[in-house]
């Protein structure tokens, strides 16, 4: 074999072998030949090449995260506040990927700031704070219907920070602090109620059963023996407490007829 065969035999294995292409298992290659589009994206695996006829291009199948840059939002209460989120999404449809957008990821990110403060600005701050798990699927909703003409897919959307005003912050303090204080005030009554409520019972109680009081006298004479030992009690007998009330009344009475 002539050596100008030699020749041509090895640029011809090393151009097949130059045209060879691995691509990752999270990889596909959307492949142009003479500038169209080769059918659906090639891949994973060893591919084919055949440049300077084709030309290839590789896109990534794995989720992206990407943080969307703090932006001034004026909720419907008038509050102004700068809120920032993170975005998850994923590459569907690699052909459309390369030839609708040129950057989908940039594209993506001015999606969702504009759609971050369109959502935000039609709710109140209470809204905001309290039921973010719905405006985070509503915002994944309307920037998934965006991105879904150039196959990608939001994948997740979480209102990552909130930053309040410095005002409006000791105000909800305050609210908070105002807000407890309500609470106890209104436990402490509840207590109180319940207590006299008790009371009113035992009264009851021991109006049909005057023994009980005796009883009880003698209950809390023990707890005071036992709590406070230097005091000194004596104990004086209903009976003679009734009797001398008797007495004083019997003795105020001609006094009042005089």
């Amino acid at each position: 074999m002539s050596i100008p065969a030699l020749f041509a035999i090895a640029i011809v294995v090393l151009y097949l072998l130059n045209s060879i292409k691995i691509l990752k298992e999270y990889e596909r290659g959307v492949i142009f030949r003479l500038g169209r589009v080769m059918g659906a994206a090639k891949g994973p695996g060893i591919i084919l090449v055949f440049r300077p006829l084709d030309q290839i291009v590789r896109v990534s199948l794995r989720q992206e995260a990407m943080e969307v840059p703090p932006q001034d939002v004026i909720t419907r209460d008038n509050v102004t506040l700068k809120v920032n989120a993170v975005i998850t999404l994923r590459v569907i449809d690699p052909t459309k990927t390369v030839i609708e957008v040129a950057n989908y990821v940039y594209q993506t990110s001015q999606f969702a700031q504009t759609t971050l403060r369109s959502v935000l600005g039609e709710v109140e701050l209470d809204e905001l704070l309290a039921h973010r798990e719905a405006l985070n699927q509503r915002i994944q909703t309307i920037i998934d219907g965006h991105t879904a003409p150039f196959g990608v897919k939001v994948v997740s959307v979480e209102v990552k920070q909130v930053d309040l005003p410095e005002s409006m912050l000791r105000a909800m303090a305050k609210q908070a602090e105002a807000e407890r204080e309500r609470r106890a005030k209104v436990i402490h009554a509840e207590g109180e109620f319940n207590a006299a409520a008790k009371l009113v019972e035992a009264a009851e109680l021991m109006a049909t059963q005057p023994m009980t009081l005796q009883l009880r006298y003698l209950q809390t004479l023990t707890e005071i023996g036992v709590e406070k030992n230097t005091t000194i009690v004596f104990p004086l007998p209903l009976e003679m407490m009734n009797l001398l009330n008797k007495s004083i009344m019997s003795v105020a009475s001609p006094e009042k007829k005089d």
